[in-house]
Parts: structure tokens; sequence; C-alpha cells
């Protein structure tokens, strides 16, 4: 799964084109697996395909260990992508050179401001009891003027020059979205030092994957007018966004550590199983429209639309969590617990060959696993009931 399955430009028919699009600067938590999760669901339902790009450009943040444990989350959750995994670092050329094209057809310009000057208007603008955003003061430049400090080798970036009115998008989750391009500055394309920033590698990418429909959280929608510009500019389809509400914690406010934003993996180690999280995250914003909390894969796949998605935050059950756990545990074989717990029992000395398959009290050790399945919300739940029911068993 973690190997490039299919070019970078596809290979597929022309339908429906998704992307996850990781950075990996740490874990895969609960929301990024969440919308690993609705954009399969969308590909699965649409017949389409699910491209997986690590978007590792911040190259002092971003570590393989990330990377690994990124892929790891979704291969234990069986979110399966199509195409990829890409690395976004391997496309900086590309990206480069969009941002040389919208120089050429004079769509951007360069800009020498410091980030130390560009500090000092925000804050003056800041203490006047002004918002401030970029004044433009190097488009203002002659032509002979930059070139001439560029031929002295000064540092610039390239900055997009946002044309004026409104930006609007039917988003799929939110309806009718807009954006006034007077509250958008002059976006950064290529920083000072060569660079491309987030907006631009985003789009490029999305580009030349073919990407059809953007399904990300929402705390993207500040990003998405910059990139409809950029879409725009380049002569490309704008895609469908789809913005996902936050998942939040119990005080409703964003979801955090405290509150169980932590690596999906932990959830795995925790006694969780992958099954039960698909389910809870899939239920973490959207919902069949039946009331029904525990659901198989394939009827979510029937029953994915948008218009289901809810636009409020989901909060952040982790005692319903235990619930629907404790359903499939319910499900579960007595012979497939007995292997998912031996590694428990080995640590607290407690395993033994007649325990195993073929040993003299297998066939007990099976029937106090399922008659333990009914109390078990989660697998360390077993090892715990189990070695007071063993020890009791070897004295007798």
């Amino acid at each position: 799964m973690s190997e490039e399955k299919k070019t970078r430009d596809g290979g597929g028919s022309a339908g429906v084109r998704v992307r996850f699009a990781p950075s990996p600067t740490g874990y895969l938590h609960v929301g990024g697996a969440r919308t690993a999760l609705f954009n399969w669901l969308y590909a699965r339902r649409q017949g389409g395909v699910l491209i997986l790009r690590i978007e590792d450009t911040d190259l002092e943040r971003s570590t393989e260990a990330s990377t690994r444990t990124i892929l790891e989350g979704l291969e234990w959750l069986d979110i399966g992508w199509d195409e990829g995994p890409f690395y976004q670092s391997r496309e900086i050329a590309t990206h480069r050179a969009l941002a040389l094209r919208f120089l050429a057809e004079g769509k951007g310009y360069h800009c020498f401001c410091t980030t130390e000057e560009l500090d000092r208007k925000r804050q003056a603008a800041e203490a006047g009891g002004a918002a401030w955003k970029y004044d433009r003061a190097c488009l203002r430049l002659a032509p002979e003027e930059t070139d001439r400090r560029l031929a002295a080798g000064e540092p610039a970036a390239v900055r997009f020059r946002v044309p004026d009115g409104p930006i609007a998008w039917e988003d799929a989750v939110h309806g009718t979205t807009s954006f006034d391009a007077a509250v958008i500055e002059d976006i950064v394309l290529l920083r000072s030092n060569g660079s491309p920033t987030y907006n631009l590698s985003c789009v490029s990418d999305d580009i030349a994957m073919r990407v059809t429909h953007v399904i990300r959280g929402d705390d993207h929608i500040s990003n998405t007018p910059k990139q409809i510009l950029i879409y725009r500019a380049a002569g490309a389809a704008v895609p469908i966004f789809a913005h996902l509400p936050l998942i939040l914690g119990a005080d409703k406010k964003r979801l955090s550590k405290r509150h169980g934003a932590v690596s999906v993996t932990e959830y795995r180690d925790r006694g969780y199983l992958p099954e039960a999280l698909f389910n809870f995250l899939a239920l973490l914003g959207w919902s069949p429209g039946d009331g029904r909390e525990k659901v198989t894969r394939e009827e979510m796949i029937a029953a994915f639309e948008f218009d289901a998605i809810n636009r409020k935050g989901a909060v952040f059950d982790e005692q319903k969590l235990e619930w629907i756990n404790s359903q499939y545990i319910n499900d579960l074989p007595a012979a497939r617990i007995a292997a998912m717990i031996r590694p428990d029992l080995e640590r607290e000395r407690l395993w033994s060959a007649d325990l195993q398959e073929g040993g003299a009290r297998r066939d007990w050790f099976l029937a106090v696993c399922e008659a333990l399945k009914a109390r078990s919300k989660r697998i360390p739940d077993f090892a715990r009931d189990l070695s007071k029911s063993l020890s009791e068993h070897w004295n007798t």
C-alpha cells in the first residue's frame, strides 16, 4: 500500500478524483483520519479515485517518522488509496514554474519587502486600531527599478495580484460561500528564498493530478478563495470544495490532546478495533439518515452524500467510541479474541501452551473469552478479567 501505485498524472477515467493531503509534521490524528475517511467514502460512492499526497514542503518540520505513522494509521483503518503516495517536495520545480508563468503574464510581481518591514507596518496599523494587509508597495515600483534590484541580487518574493470583486463558490457542505477580494492581500507564491508557499503548491499539484473534489476541514476555508484565484489564473477548472465541520471536545472547543486528539495508532494500542474507530469517525458530522449507530462500510458507501454532512462541529465522545467498540468486540469469534489477547497474557506470564490451539485447556479458554465479550469495552479488558480466571483455574 505504501508504494506508488500509478503515475502522478493518474491513468484512470475522467471521473471523480479526490485527494487526502496530510503534512508529515506529526502523527495522523482523528481529525485527519476522518478527512481521509470521508474522501475514501466519496471516492467509493462515486466509483472514483483517492489520491494520497504527502505535503512535505515544510522541510524543517516534515519527518520520515511522521510519514510512516500517517501511512501506518491509514493502513490500520483500512483506508486504501488508489494512487500515490506522492511527495509534494519532488514537484517544487513545477510549482515554481507556475509562479514564473504568472510573472510573465502580468498576474504576479516581485516583492522586495522584508519580514521586518512588513511587521513594522502591521504593528503600526494595529496600534492605530486598524486592520492591515499588504499595501502593494512593490507593485508600484517602476519596471526598471525592479530589474535593477533583481540584477543586484536583492532577495525578492513573488506575489500574485488579487483582482477586485467577490470570490464565491458553491460549497458542497456549506452552500454558497463568498469572500470579498478587498480583505485578501496579494498572495505570496514564492518566498524570497525561492521556496513555494502552501497555496501555490497545493493548487499546482491539484491541477497536475486532475483533482475534481477537494474534501477537507473547515480550517481551510480561508485558503479557498486564494486557491480559486490561482486555479482561474492558471486557466484550470476549479474543483468542487466540501469543507467538513471541525471535531470538538465535550466543552465544544476545538479538539485537542486533552479531548482525545491523539494519534490514531494510540487508539489501536489502547485496545480499540479499527472497524469500530472507522465506524465512530464516519458518524462524526455525518449520518446515514436512519439513526443507526453501527454501520458497515458497504452501507456507508451506499448512503454517503454531502447533503447529510452536518454544518456544525461534531463532538468527540470517547464513551460513545467505547460503546461502539464493545459492539464490534461482541461480534468477534472467540478464537480471534484469543489471538489478540495472547501478547497481554504473555506479558503477564499467564500464557501457557495448554491455551493454544490443540491445547488441553483450549476449549475452556475460548469459552471464557466468549463469556467475557459482553462486559469488555476494549481489548485490554479481556486480559484484566482473564488474569483472575486463569489464576483461579491454575489453582484448581
